[in-house]
């Protein structure tokens, strides 16, 4: 079968599961002779999908046969296993996705067509969920505590979950790939399918005839079908703040204040201190980073293209600078204010909560006082919070010897602790209850920070970027979309 047939077929298939006729997709993908490890993938996806456990093994065991360092095929083989029941080979191949991740906090799927990002704290936790099922509950924990390592801020509360589960050696909940997403070919390649009118049809741009009033182009017009028109894209993600520079090596945080960058990844200095770390901005997070791990890029705005893109770098990284001791790189916005919260002997202290906020206090200052910034923070009662300074919630912080502790171990006038709050009367308080919304129109988009949906999904949302942007998260995705394209499912509504 030639390339152009295959490429057919395979378009055709996914259309046919986008309308969920699966039965069809999968007849489709079946009577294709030679397919590659992406259609193997999705074959073994729609046989999960249709609980046929069998069927779906092998598919993916013809997918990892194509492709050995497709990891997301060894994480739905895994999830096929523990589904069977077969919890060692799903504990090996969930280790062989760790594995094809190198040591990467994740992998996006998008350039290669499939809308998924495989996420290493997800792959270690359900190691340690097929660990706990063998009874090796000790392995679980440390698979879990390695996750905490490679956790992002919106799958905090997965990996919280199932340490405090097996803390109490109680099984916790399997993370799933969202069955109902496949691998898609190129949208390029599928173009070139369709023959092509390259004249189009005739329009009147101007006519001596007195009925042809019509002069000149039509306006463009929304690309989304009886939807509203996306507003315009928040400043703050487009925005090129500071300058450029292309990362060179990978560089692994060691302290609350600093980011987690890969080679290639694209950041904006804003700032750069004596010591050589720079404070950088990438994908709207701020850090230190060395300097020296980074390479300037020029940017020329326009039609012109970037030049000076810089080269990834093979050799070791070089050493990490020494932190100086003087007032940390973006600490804020406003150097005056830097030095009077300096002057004033102030501390930062970074709360983990539903969401991640700061409060400044003076340094050593007593529980009660911290424990009020904080209640005023979360507008919840003092009496319903409850700070420990570690994420498994172990070493709790309710007194001010424990505060002493906690005061000595402030590195640059900083401090983190994490915050849980105890059930209301009404079940859960305000901050804590989470908000879903319901897309009204489907929304596609090219940008990697964007959530694509369908019509009807459900959204989870996390947060408000401004008045036209919301952060959410749907089928297994995180990004962001346009507010006007959903609306807020009713607490009263299932």
């Amino acid at each position: 079968m030639s390339f152009v047939d295959t490429l057919r077929q395979w378009d055709e298939a996914v259309t046919c599961a986008d309308r969920e006729d699966w039965a069809e997709a999968l007849s489709i993908f079946l009577s294709i002779q030679q397919p590659n490890s992406k259609i193997c993938f999705d074959i073994g996806c729609i046989h999960l999908l249709n609980q046929d456990l069998d069927a779906a093994e092998k598919a993916f065991d013809c997918s990892i046969r194509k492709d050995e360092h497709l990891a997301v095929a060894f994480f739905q083989r895994g999830i096929t296993f523990y589904k069977k029941k077969r919890y060692e080979e799903s504990s090996a191949d969930f280790q062989r996705a760790y594995k094809a991740l190198r040591n990467n906090q994740l992998i996006d799927y998008k350039a290669l067509g499939l809308r998924y990002i495989l996420y290493a704290c997800e792959v270690l936790h359900n190691i340690a969920l097929a660990e706990a099922r063998l009874g090796n509950w000790e392995k679980a924990e440390q698979n879990l505590a390695k996750a905490l390592d490679y956790k992002t801020e919106s799958k905090l509360s997965i990996i919280d979950k199932a340490l405090q589960a097996t803390l109490k050696q109680k099984h916790f909940k399997l993370v799933e790939f969202p069955l109902k997403t496949l691998f898609k070919p190129n949208k390029n390649y599928v173009a070139e399918l369709e023959k092509k009118d390259y004249l189009g049809k005739a329009k009147v741009l101007a006519s001596v005839v007195p009925q042809d009033e019509f002069s000149g182009f039509a306006p463009l017009q929304p690309q989304v079908e009886d939807g509203p028109a996306a507003p315009k894209e928040p400043e703050v993600l487009r925005a090129l703040e500071g300058e450029a520079h292309t990362v060179l090596f990978e560089f692994v945080p060691e302290t609350s204040d600093e980011l987690a960058v890969v080679p290639g990844n694209i950041v904006f200095v804003l700032q750069k201190g004596a010591d050589n770390w720079a404070y950088v901005v990438f994908n709207e997070r701020k850090g230190l980073v060395p300097y020296n791990y980074l390479e300037r890029l020029d940017i020329s705005l326009g039609s012109k293209p970037v030049k000076g893109v810089a080269r990834l770098h093979s050799r070791d990284a070089p050493s990490r600078p020494e932190r100086s001791q003087g007032r940390p790189l973006g600490s804020s916005g406003n150097t005056q204010q830097q030095t009077t919260q300096q002057t004033n002997n102030s501390c930062l202290v970074k709360i983990h909560f539903t969401f991640n906020f700061a409060v400044s206090v003076p340094h050593g200052s007593p529980y009660v006082v911290l424990l009020e910034k904080i209640s005023e923070k979360l507008k919840i009662p003092s009496a319903a919070i409850t700070l420990s300074s570690d994420a498994r919630g172990k070493r709790l912080v309710d007194n001010n010897t424990q505060m002493k502790d906690v005061w000595s171990g402030a590195q640059g006038g900083r401090i983190t602790l994490w915050c849980t709050t105890k059930e209301q009367s009404d079940g859960k308080s305000e901050t804590q209850r989470e908000i879903h919304l319901v897309a009204l129109h489907s929304y596609e988009s090219s940008n990697p920070e964007d959530l694509s949906f369908q019509q009807g999904d459900q959204i989870r949302l996390l947060s408000r970027v401004n008045q036209d942007w919301l952060e959410g998260q749907c089928n297994g995705n995180t990004g962001i979309f346009p507010a006007s394209f959903a609306e807020e499912v009713p607490t009263n509504e299932p």
